[in-house]
């Protein structure tokens, strides 16, 4: 039987109590993956023509950080310019980014997007 610690002593469930779920903790490597992910998603973005990227339905902070991306040409700043838009990525829900490069993947042409 393990040691019980005092700071766990007052987490113990009582008898006729339900014992609440811990949300989940994503672990560092969790949260890494997720925002390299996201950022490969910008990098994605970044190759499209204005006219797709407008198809996609971006947020206006998004849209204007990788249009700027894709301006930028020295490998450093252009670096800093992709983790940027990565962050920025995370405020959003990536699913409809996703969609349309699943579409995009398939050979469909995604109908334009309303924001």
């Amino acid at each position: 039987m393990g040691m019980v610690r005092k700071r766990d002593m007052g987490k113990a469930v009582k008898p006729g109590q339900e014992q609440e779920e811990q949300p989940a903790r994503l672990s560092k490597t969790q949260k890494k993956k997720a925002a390299l992910s996201l950022q490969d998603l910008g990098e994605r973005m970044v190759k499209l023509t204005d006219e797709r990227l407008e198809q996609i339905g971006l947020a206006e902070d998004v849209l204007e950080a990788v249009k700027l991306a894709k301006t930028i040409k020295k490998h450093g700043p252009r670096d800093r310019q992709m983790q940027y838009v990565g962050t920025l990525m995370r405020k959003y829900d990536p699913a409809p980014v996703r969609e349309f490069f699943d579409a995009l993947d398939q050979g469909k042409a995604p109908s334009k997007r309303k924001s």
